[in-house]
């Protein structure tokens, strides 16, 4: 009977996410944060290396260094289901969470979080607007302590939309929009971190790095004006799958087309699963010009 009425009150708590409105905005701002830093459904994610952590970080926040939590260190695709649930219970999220990320200025680190998060179903779940840095210190309260979490139950709801693979980004060739996010040099073949050089053919590049700029107060988002005229050139009556080296930059560039519209999801693969099988086609710009 104890299991049943758990098993009811879980499919109740899918019931009530799936038709509550998402409270979190993609990217968030500070002053969010400061406004809600007594609510006890905040949790703040530091996916910085747990050295930078320890040099300060915001209070309160939970460390999960990226590498290490938030790749399969031998697939280096996404972690085991079980592996999650266990890290994002630890890390006191729950269902009612209100999920913040930040990092130290790649921003893909937290746009990782962020993504892994919604493809377990959280949709309560947004980015720092600043990674860690001069803004986040005067304008956030900020510690050097390890941060006490009390535990809770993370219940993932798979969504499996979030998700591309390889057979899949293949058919989409020549028929859904396909974003490279990686640097220019790289999507023109000049440099490749797999055998073969290049990107996915009809593929766009749109690095992932033009989402932010770096001030000397940290690195920081670009307003939404800027982002809608960054992308302003991409159909929205077609899905756009994402990709990058390994699947962490793409997630930067999902969470901002997310906003603006589009139906995005991730090829986890991304190029360092492409680009080394010898199998699927590949443009190379810089093999033509040679």
């Amino acid at each position: 009977m104890n299991r049943l009425i758990s098993i009811l009150i879980l499919i109740l708590s899918f019931n009530v996410m799936a038709s509550s409105e998402k409270e979190v905005p993609n990217i968030v701002s500070v002053d969010w944060v400061k406004e809600r830093l007594t609510d006890e459904r905040l949790v703040i994610l530091d996916i910085r290396e747990y050295e930078e952590f320890k040099q300060g970080h915001v209070e309160g926040a939970v460390n999960i260094p990226g590498l290490a939590n938030l790749f399969d260190q031998e697939t280096w695709l996404l972690p085991k289901l079980d592996h999650l649930q266990n890290l994002f219970s630890k890390a006191g999220i729950d269902n009612n969470s209100l999920v913040v990320t930040y990092d130290n200025g790649d921003f893909f680190w937290a746009a990782r979080a962020y993504w892994i998060l919604e493809v377990l179903g959280h949709q309560n779940v947004g980015i720092l607007e600043y990674a860690y840095g001069s803004y986040l210190q005067e304008n956030l309260p900020n510690s050097k302590e390890d941060t006490v979490v009390t535990a809770k139950t993370f219940v993932p709801r798979v969504d499996n939309d979030q998700i591309q693979t390889k057979l899949s980004t293949l058919m989409a060739i020549g028929k859904e929009t396909i974003i490279d996010g990686r640097a220019n040099d790289h999507y023109l073949g000049k440099n490749s971190i797999a055998k073969r050089f290049g990107h996915i053919p009809t593929a766009k590049n749109y690095p992932c790095t033009d989402n932010f700029q770096v001030t000397d107060e940290g690195a920081k988002m670009k307003n939404w004006d800027e982002l809608a005229a960054l992308y302003k050139d991409i159909p929205k009556d077609k899905e756009v799958i994402l990709y990058c080296q390994g699947g962490a930059e793409s997630a930067l560039n999902y969470i901002v087309l997310q906003k603006l519209g589009y139906k995005a999801s991730i090829y986890d693969g991304s190029w360092k699963e492409w680009g080394n099988d010898p199998v699927v086609p590949i443009e190379n710009p810089s093999a033509k010009s040679m």
